[in-house]
Parts: C-alpha cells; structure tokens; sequence
C-alpha cells in the first residue's frame, strides 16, 4: 500500500504479463472449487478476489511506470484475453467482475489526468476493486453542478456488478447540456444505496449485478473523467467485447472438462456418439480459442486506432462467433451429461446457468450486422478484408 506521492517518485517493480498470466491459471482449481460457495442471491466471491489481491492481477491493468504489467497496452491484448479467459473457467462471476476492473482502469489510463492516473493506481496497490456501471434504470443518472466545482448525482444504474465490493466504480452520467460525463465514485465514502431484490438471475448470481441508486451523492470536479462523450469512443467502446468474448471462452473449456471428467466417471468413453460430441466441443473450444488469437492481433495493428470501423467490426466478429461456440458447447454438454449431469450440486448445473445468462450481451444482432455492413462496403478481397493495415 503507498500513496500517489510515493507512486510518482518510486514506481513498484513490474509484474511481466506472462507470470500474470500463469498466476491466474494457476488459481483456476481453487476458483472453481470455491465456486458454489458463493453461489446465491446476494453472493459475491469476495474471498476469490483476495486471492486476486496477492496474485497481483487487481495491479496488472496498471502501466509499468505505475507498479502494473501494461495489461491493456494493445502489444499485450492476448496475455489479457488469455488470463480473463483463464478466471471464466474458474469462475464467470469472478471473471466477469474482474473484466470490469480491468476496463475501469483502461479508460483512466485513456482519458485520466496524470495526476488522476497516479491517484487511481495508488487506490489499485492498495487493494481497491474498481468497476463500470454504464446501464440506465428508469431514472438515468444525472450530474448536477454545485458552486464551488462539486456535483450531486441523482438517479440510478442497474446491473452494478460487485455492487457493495466494487470501491471505485466507473460511471456515466447525464449533464444538463446532455452530454455523458465519465465520473470515478469513491464508493467507500460516498456509498450508493444497493437494492439487490432487482437481481434475482437465473445465473450469475455471484456477480452481484444490483440496482444502484445514486441520489444524493457528491463529488469533486477531480473525480470527473475525460471529457464528455469519451466513454463512447470507438474503437474502444465497442472494441472492447473482445474482453467478456475472453471471458466466456473460459466457461465453455470449463463445460467441456467438466461433461469430459462426468463422462469418464461413468465410463462411458467408448460410446460412439459420446465421442463424437467430444470431438465437436473439441473443435468448438479451439476455434474459440484462435477467434481470441486473431481478436489480439487485429487490436495490436499499427492502425487498429485509426482504422475504427474495422477495429469495432472485427471485435464485433469475435462476441458473435464464441457466443455461437459457447452455445453449441452448452448443447452439446447437456446432451452428454443427461438430466444426472444438471441436478445440484453438480458443478455443470451452475456452470450452465451462469453461461446462459452472462450470453446475454446487449445488441447481439446489431453486432453481427455491423460487421456485414463494414464487410459490404469494402472492396478488398475476402483474404485481405482483415489482415492489411
């Protein structure tokens, strides 16, 4: 723990994206051992993510200069991918909740001050779980001026995910000229008020994904971020459902061993059609695996930046084809596992309510016809529609 001071005079030793990557692999076993425990309305992981804690990975989205491991640098997308990959099969709400922090420290890298980045990396060292709450309630969140620079927010978000955990949320809110204003919430001092009767899923309920009611909370001009409009920048606003794809990669390999080991105990792996589904999740979970490849190379292009549409078409690309892997995985391990294999507490009946719900990605469909209407307006040929810069 130290503070931005000490931050900006004496950067903490950088973890490489690689040792983050295998420390994260390696918590796998315990994160889905764990998994059930935390498993009802109103759960949250909370001693998974001191695990994180000690592993370094709540740091890692951090720049080197600021103790991190430059997670969110374009040059290191596929160690990021690969290691929220990694916390999906061990657990989606932790995965779910940490791709959150992740993008919370994205955008403060992105659009912060210097002054904010180095406060915000001193809350990250000091264990601070950060997060995005993005979507409206009925009553949309709106910022509204005080003298003496302060604002108060009025209005609520649902879908808080780590709500009550989550310290230094990420926000959106409405200013009086309309424009959408990024804010940092110091939760811990200016706590929301959580309704949690709002999240009852059919999975996911580890995530803690409350209704939160932002009314009467103020904050400092220095806690604004950016300008306005920033958050909906592309290519990073939309480029960034490579992230939750990772994610829910991770769940499917965790389907595919799971049904596997079930298959094993009962000793049916000589059954034809059993090994027939095996070989098809077998090739669904590595075509998964190479769109998150390719996801990673095309997001570290020289012009991924420049070349928004294309950028956001591609990453458009990857959340349709591994939500199409991760439903046929589903399909297929429900047919292998029969009825015994989805009775509690098997752990193939959380893992697949949990994936069925976190699938349920806004816009889906307009994320596929957004890719064939930046396919449709090309001229290149089909070789070179994604791989020239």
């Amino acid at each position: 723990m130290f503070d931005s001071v000490s931050a900006a005079a004496s950067p903490i030793s950088a973890t490489l994206p690689a040792a983050l990557v295998a420390a994260a692999a390696h918590l796998v076993p315990r994160l889905a051992a764990h998994a059930a425990e935390s498993d009802y309305d109103g759960g949250f992981p909370s001693r998974e993510f001191d695990w994180l804690r000690a592993a370094d990975l709540l740091t890692g989205p951090l720049p080197a200069a600021l103790g991190g491991a430059s997670l969110v640098q374009p040059e290191h997308t596929l160690p990021l991918l690969m290691l929220l990959k990694h916390l999906g099969r061990g657990n989606l709400a932790v995965g779910r909740v940490y791709e959150g922090h992740t993008n919370a420290l994205q955008l403060i890298g992105r659009f912060g001050t210097p002054a904010q980045q180095q406060r915000y990396a001193a809350d990250a060292h000091a264990g601070h779980l950060f997060g995005v709450w993005n979507t409206e309630a009925a009553d949309g969140v709106k910022l509204e001026p005080l003298p003496g620079g302060r604002y108060r927010l009025q209005g609520s978000k649902t879908f808080g995910s780590g709500a009550g955990h989550v310290t230094r949320p990420l926000l959106t809110a409405a200013l009086p000229d309309g424009g959408w204003q990024m804010l940092v919430l110091p939760a811990d001092a200016q706590p929301p008020t959580y309704d949690a009767s709002f999240w009852q899923p059919l999975g996911m309920r580890a995530s803690a994904s409350f209704r939160v009611d932002l009314s009467g909370l103020e904050i400092g001009s220095d806690d604004l971020l950016g300008q306005p409009g920033d958050y909906y920048r592309q290519p990073w606003f939309s480029g960034g459902a490579i992230r939750f794809a990772a994610v829910q990669l991770g769940a499917a390999e965790a389907l595919f061993d799971t049904a596997r080991d079930f298959l094993r105990g009962l000793g049916r792996t000589d059954d034809p059609y059993q090994r027939q589904r095996l070989g098809e999740m077998a090739i669904l979970v590595e075509s998964g695996h190479q769109w998150l490849h390719g996801a990673a190379a095309h997001a570290g292009r020289p012009a991924a930046i420049e070349q928004a549409e294309a950028t956001v078409a591609y990453a458009n690309m990857v959340r349709t084809a591994i939500e199409e892997v991760c439903l046929r995985v589903l399909q297929l391990a429900e047919r292998s596992v029969g009825a015994r294999g989805l009775l509690r507490p098997h752990p193939l009946e959380r893992l697949h309510r949990d994936l069925t719900h976190y699938l349920r990605q806004p816009a889906p469909d307009a994320a596929l016809a957004d890719a064939g209407r930046f396919a449709l307006l090309q001229t290149a040929p089909a070789h070179e529609l994604w791989h020239v810069d």
